[in-house]
C-alpha cells in the first residue's frame, strides 16, 4: 500500500509522519498487502481545528473520510475508525456477493427469429449464465456503460433476478418479479 501525506498550515514532523504511517498500515489487514492500494492523506490545521482527509483508492475500493478534531494524533485515529467501518462493510459486501452467486442456479436464454411476414417464431438457440449479484443502482451504472438494451442480475437486496432495460425517452426500467 502506498501511502502519500500531503500537509496544509503547519510543518510536517517525522513523529506525525511515522505514526499516521504505523496506524493506517492496519488498513492493509481488510484489504491485503497489494501494491495497487493508493492511501491519499491530507492533514490540515484551521486555528484550533485540526482535520484529517483520507481517500483509499485500489482494486475496486474508492473509501473516503473526514473527520476533525482538537488534536492531531486525535484525528488521525478518528478517520482510522471510520475507514475500518467503511472496510469491513466493503469486505462483507464482496463475499456475500462471492457466496450467493455460486448458489445461484443458471438461466437459460433463448433466441428466436421470424422467417417471414405472419409466420410462427422459432428458438434458433440457448444460452446459461450465472446472474451477477448487484444493487439497482449499480446495475443501471453497468447498463449504462454497456449501452446493452438490457441487463439481468440478481438482486443483492431481495436476492431476486431482476431485469434493467432501457426505455424509449433514455430512462431506465426494472423488472422485479414478486414470488
Amino acid at each position: 500500500m502506498n501511502i502519500a501525506f500531503t500537509f496544509k498550515n503547519f510543518e510536517p514532523s517525522e513523529h506525525l509522519k511515522k505514526y499516521a504511517r504505523r496506524r493506517f498500515e492496519k488498513l492493509a489487514r481488510f484489504v491485503g498487502k497489494s501494491a495497487s492500494l493508493e492511501l491519499q492523506v491530507a492533514l490540515s490545521l484551521d486555528k484550533f481545528r485540526q482535520k484529517a482527509e483520507v481517500q483509499l483508492v485500489g482494486d475496486s475500493i474508492n473509501i473516503a473520510a473526514v473527520e476533525q478534531s482538537e488534536d492531531m494524533y486525535a484525528t488521525i485515529d478518528l478517520v482510522l475508525d471510520k475507514l475500518e467501518a467503511q472496510l469491513k462493510k466493503h469486505v462483507s459486501r464482496v463475499k456475500e456477493r462471492r457466496r450467493s452467486a455460486r448458489t445461484n442456479a443458471n438461466i437459460d436464454v433463448f433466441t428466436y427469429h421470424t422467417e417471414g411476414e405472419g409466420e410462427d417464431r422459432a428458438i434458433v438457440g440457448t444460452d446459461q449464465f450465472v446472474p451477477k449479484p448487484l444493487h439497482v443502482d449499480e446495475a443501471a451504472m453497468q447498463l449504462d456503460a454497456l449501452d446493452y438494451e438490457f441487463l439481468v442480475f440478481l438482486n443483492a437486496e431481495s436476492e431476486r433476478i431482476n431485469v434493467i432495460y432501457r426505455r424509449r425517452n433514455g430512462d431506465f426500467g426494472l423488472i422485479d418479479p414478486v414470488v
